[in-house]
């Protein structure tokens, strides 16, 4: 068998089951979608910023994948004594490729490990005590190990800073704690990467930490369509009544302790009837004043801020949509906003939707909260607008409200009070027609063009594209609404 790697000890650590397939059956495995790239992508982009914080640093071997070739430049390069980028070390049954290594007093070196989070996560402790393991194999005097984060309180101001972008945590007494045991481990997954059939594994928490599993949808694929594992905000009750032998929401006896939306869930698949409080529907929509205003905003954040005033990860505006029903009945009136440029787009879309929004009427919005955060967040940036902003707020109604306290609740949305299960189940319709169909792959999208060099016609296809969808977004709400007003009588 081929030595461990970080990833595929890190899998055994998640799933035994998992790392067997990794090695025997691979091609089952489920391929990373655009998002999982992307997070992959920001990886190197963060790696590259952080190195900028070692100028003397050599680059082992870039761009070669021969691990014997890798490892051979690696044990060259060590006598230099400079901080080395990407070297390689084999022993002791695993093999790793360090982000940075520096040299210290003797001659003994630093492990340095770059995360593109905002705080050092537990998986980070055993990625770096599996590194440091190898290198001790191989010879090497580790002195202390630190995990290189991103820090999330940088604010940008001109040129990205290196040192005020990254925060550096000592992990090495946490690091030591776990090195007694990684060679009894790295023994035990040889064996399960040997054996001729994968181990039986239950699924459970595992199947989702720390990382979402590529085998997710075979493993899980027993399951009947309305199953115990769809409960809303259930995962733990879940996995508590699959231990007890029971998968189908159906056979939930009446004696288990369920919430009180679990029981509406339940109520509804056993009935296969929507359940409906028509009582509450009519509270909320006695909230909503005229003329109504369905907003919609379409974000970007990156590890590594793009403009002055921002955060890392703090999410930028480059679009919203906006649909104007003037009162019961009427056609809604659209208005949209899409930024151009490679400029901090917070200004323009500030002002064009100062101009949009009217000055009377409720404010609709999905998940509220997200584009309150938003507003406020311009609001901080450009201070000409923090009253305007600040008048908006007791407009603001959460349409999102009625759907996660189950007011209305339809048994085809599987637990789930996101718009993109409630709209279908209520009223048919749904994103499936769309070229881009969610937030994520909007963003990437968007960014994509901007910043990236594409052809003007492929620029003008995405835009286009991403003004379907944000429209599609607040339309969907309109018809939302008109469906609880049928509902409720």
């Amino acid at each position: 068998m081929a030595s461990l790697s970080k990833s595929t000890y890190l899998m055994g650590l998640q799933c035994p089951k998992l790392l067997w397939h990794r090695y025997n059956a691979k091609e089952l495995l489920q391929q990373p979608g655009t998002l999982a790239q992307a997070i992959f992508d920001q990886g190197h982009e963060v790696g590259a910023w952080a190195k900028r914080l070692f100028p003397t640093g050599i680059e082992i071997a870039p761009g070669v994948t021969d691990f014997d070739i890798v490892c051979a430049e690696t044990q060259r390069q060590l006598v230099v004594r400079q901080p080395l980028f990407e070297p390689a070390f084999r022993a002791a049954g695993g093999y790793a490729r360090i982000d940075i290594l520096s040299p210290v007093d003797g001659d003994a070196w630093d492990i340095i490990e770059i995360k593109s989070s905002a705080s050092v996560k537990d998986v980070y402790l055993e990625d770096v005590a599996f590194q440091a393991y190898v290198c001790t194999a191989a010879g090497l005097t580790i002195r202390r190990c630190y995990v290189l984060h991103i820090n999330f309180s940088y604010v940008r101001q001109g040129e990205v800073d290196p040192q005020q972008l990254f925060t550096q945590v000592d992990v090495t007494r946490k690091v030591s704690a776990l090195s007694g045991k990684i060679e009894d481990k790295v023994n035990a997954f040889a064996k399960v990467v040997r054996a001729a059939e994968h181990p039986a594994v239950n699924i459970g928490p595992h199947c989702n930490s720390p990382y979402e599993c590529p085998l997710t949808n075979r493993c899980w694929a027993f399951l009947p369509e309305h199953n115990v594992m769809t409960l809303s905000r259930g995962t733990k009750k879940g996995f508590q009544l699959l231990v007890q032998g029971i998968n189908a929401i159906t056979d939930i006896p009446d004696t288990a302790r369920l919430s009180r939306v679990q029981s509406i869930q339940k109520r509804a698949v056993v009935t296969k009837e929507p359940q409906i409080e028509p009582a509450q529907i009519k509270a909320f929509l006695g909230r909503l004043k005229y003329p109504l205003h369905y907003l919609d905003f379409e974000t970007m954040g990156s590890a590594v801020p793009l403009f002055d005033g921002s955060r890392p990860f703090e999410q930028i505006p480059f679009q919203f949509s906006l649909h104007i029903v003037r009162q019961p009945g009427a056609e809604p009136e659209h208005r949209s906003f899409l930024a151009e440029g490679r400029e901090d787009p917070r200004p323009c879309f500030m002002a064009a939707l100062v101009e949009a929004i009217e000055p009377t009427g409720s404010l609709i919005a999905y998940n509220a909260p997200f584009e309150w955060g938003v507003l406020t967040g311009c609001a901080n940036l450009l201070p000409q607008h923090a009253d305007w902003v600040q008048s908006l707020q007791p407009r603001i109604i959460d349409l999102l409200e009625p759907f996660r306290k189950f007011h209305c609740y339809h048994p085809a949305q599987h637990g789930s009070a996101s718009i993109k299960a409630v709209l279908p189940a209520l009223t048919g319709k749904n994103y499936s027609q769309l070229a881009i169909g969610e937030g994520g792959t909007a963003s990437l999208e968007f960014v994509r063009v901007t910043f990236t060099d594409v052809s003007a016609e492929e620029r003008a296809r995405v835009r286009r594209h991403l003004e379907e969808y944000c429209q599609l977004d607040t339309l969907a709400m309109v018809w939302l609404v008109e469906k609880l007003q049928e509902l409720a009588g």
